[in-house]
């Protein structure tokens, strides 16, 4: 298949449902059966091993450190970066309005394939698989990440994007609490203006909750 031999020839890697991949680069404008349950499906993927990397990397960093670090790799302009390197956008299937307007090289479309890439590999291949290659894509942003460099929240980012096109700022509600008091995990929904459902984030704090949470609306408002 010359998606598998174009996208993932040097992993070796064949689908054993080649279906799962042509859905994963197929996007939302070329018809109903498009990459976006995966794309939700390899964004949590991406993020776990993204965690469990820098987890293993920085030992000494505290959990706010390594969820900037974080932030910092699974962002839309990092992931659009690693597509490019692998000429996703050659293999897009985009409805002729996004061809025109050059869809095959926007970030917000290159990043969610990426992602719909990475869970289209999850469900075929397994955790391992995926983590396997998402760990060689990103070996050289790991090693050189500047641990100390600033960076955006995903709180400061978000009221930025809105502040500047003159939208209120977002708002966070604290969904539930679970466990104990030494052992919580918060669940916070972000309401902002221009998205029609609240975006939710989990976190074993409420903190970590919000970003997460502000994050998702974010990456929701930078699509076309």
């Amino acid at each position: 298949m010359n998606e598998e031999a174009g996208l993932l020839g040097r992993w070796g890697y064949v689908f054993r449902a080649p279906d799962l991949l042509v859905q994963a680069l197929t996007h939302r404008s070329f018809g109903a059966h498009n990459n976006e349950r995966l794309e939700f499906l390899g964004d949590a993927v991406v993020n776990l091993v993204m965690a469990d990397a820098l987890y293993a990397r920085f030992p000494e960093l505290s959990e706010g450190e390594l969820t900037r670090l974080r932030a910092r790799l699974v962002r839309t302009e990092t992931l659009a970066a690693v597509a490019r390197e692998i000429g996703l956008g050659g293999f897009l299937r985009l409805g002729g309005g996004e061809l025109k307007s050059g869809g095959f090289d926007r970030d917000s479309i290159l990043a969610d394939a990426l992602e719909a890439v990475v869970g289209a590999l999850y469900q075929d291949g397994g955790y391992e698989r995926a983590r396997d290659i998402l760990q060689d894509l990103f070996a050289a942003r790991l090693s050189g990440i500047e641990v100390h460099a600033k960076v955006k929240d995903a709180k400061t980012a978000l009221q930025e994007f809105l502040q500047a096109r003159g939208l209120d700022r977002p708002r966070y509600e604290l969904v539930g609490v679970t466990g104990h008091d030494h052992d919580q995990h918060f669940k916070v929904a972000c309401l902002v203006a221009g998205l029609s459902q609240p975006t939710q984030g989990e976190g074993a704090t409420r903190r970590h909750a919000e970003q997460e949470a502000a994050r998702r609306a974010l990456k929701r408002l930078e699509r076309p």
